[in-house]
């Protein structure tokens, strides 16, 4: 397709992206910051971005500080234009709620794209009711639209365990369905969801693009441990594994309490984020009696830099079902980019990257005496030699937002 207006030269041409997300800085968890800093990179290659978001509430469903919960907000964020619109906020838990905060943001998100000029839309999931306002508002505007996928919904509500095979689960894949056809291009984050779309749901393999997630250099890069943040938290002398991200149901980290509570004090489980499962895991903490773990809440995403430097062993871990063995953690980047040697439980794309790369090493997910077995190697082992550089070359997100820009342009 050519963005050409007529009268109007190539190059004086310049390009309106229209891209609806439901989450966006400043909020901190991976979709956020894979769009903003794609559309950020855009702005900078001379496009005029518009977002469509809603306010900032992710995961807690409380709005920000500075923010309200209003029918209209613009705002511009580093050249992009923000528009956030009310929508029914509801925690990150509760099937029935988490839908009809998806609705809401479907239809405000449809009705304020009606008034906006652009010349192509782009829809992000996991969530496909934000791709069902992408294609309403293609349609009515006569305009391509282009879907990004992030994760496989609903499949992924079934591998959690939030709900099994049912009327709703078999509309929803109804719906999937009906999106990917639908779509002019769509982009993937893995080779797995890629393969997945062009067997089961019969999608040209030239439709699909992938673009896998990445890391922000000006953000995350090598650096000394903080010794005031090891001071702060009482860590000095400690070897510390550390999660930092979502505490939701995918997670696993039970599991992972389960996995400290047979280890000794010298080794310091720290978590940091908010999710679902936030709640009950601090519970679980307590019932165990662990004296080696810290459970801290989300920080911004400036400060999660001094926390990632802090670690000694980076932990990335899901619940074990072969729905994850198609993702790759965003956070895996974010870490390799700082050298830190990840413990990953996660099976299939994600772990041939790890060995590939060699940044690493796997455990099988919800596999106890695997875990400890490896967890022992990485603390024990001060030959291991980790190839860092390779991967965080190969996965600067300024090449990554290139490469989709150029994929919705050809």
């Amino acid at each position: 397709m050519c963005f050409v207006r007529k009268g109007i030269e190539n190059n004086d041409f310049v390009m309106k992206l229209l891209f609806l997300t439901d989450n966006f800085p400043p909020e901190v968890n991976a979709p956020a910051t894979r769009t903003f800093e794609h559309c950020r990179e855009w702005v900078k290659q001379g496009l005029e971005v518009t977002v469509i978001t809603c306010a900032p509430n992710f995961p807690e469903g409380k709005v920000y500080d500075g923010y309200k919960n209003r029918l209209y907000q613009k705002e511009v964020v580093e050249g992009i234009k923000v528009i956030r619109v009310w929508t029914y906020i509801a925690a990150n838990k509760g099937f029935v709620k988490r839908i009809v905060d998806y609705l809401s943001f479907m239809l405000m998100a449809f009705l304020m794209g009606l008034f906006i000029k652009t010349d192509v839309i782009v829809a992000t999931s996991p969530q496909f009711f934000t791709a069902v306002a992408g294609k309403w508002l293609a349609f009515w505007k006569r305009k391509k639209w282009v879907m990004e996928i992030r994760d496989l919904w609903p499949e992924s509500i079934k591998a959690v365990g939030a709900m099994k095979q049912n009327l709703a689960i078999q509309y929803f894949e109804g719906l999937e369905d009906r999106m990917y056809k639908s779509a002019w291009k769509i982009i993937s984050v893995t080779d797995s969801f890629k393969k997945r779309l062009e067997e089961k749901h019969d999608i040209a393999p030239h439709k699909i693009s992938v673009v896998k997630n990445g890391v922000n250099m000006d953000l995350f890069s090598p650096r000394k441990k903080d010794e005031e943040l090891l001071h702060k938290l009482g860590l000095q002398g400690k070897c510390i594994v550390g999660y930092i991200g979502t505490h939701g149901m995918a997670h696993g980290l039970s599991f992972i309490l389960d996995c400290a509570s047979l280890t000794d004090n010298t080794i310091h489980f720290l978590f940091i984020g908010s999710g679902a499962e936030k709640e009950k895991l601090m519970a679980y903490k307590d019932e165990l009696g662990l004296t080696n773990v810290t459970m801290l809440e989300s920080v911004p995403k400036n400060e999660v830099s001094r926390y990632i430097s802090i670690l000694d062993i980076a932990l990335v871990n899901l619940r074990k079902s072969d729905t994850f063995k198609t993702v790759i953690p965003s956070k895996i980047f974010e870490l390799a980019a700082m050298h830190k040697p990840i413990l990953l439980g996660v099976q299939g794309e994600a772990k041939e990257l790890v060995e590939e790369y060699n940044i690493g090493l796997p455990f099988e997910p919800e596999n106890r005496e695997d875990f400890l077995d490896k967890l022992t190697a990485m603390i024990t082992d001060d030959d291991k030699s980790y190839n860092f550089e390779k991967l965080v070359l190969e996965f600067d997100r300024v090449n990554l937002a290139k490469q989709m820009l150029e994929f919705i342009r050809d």
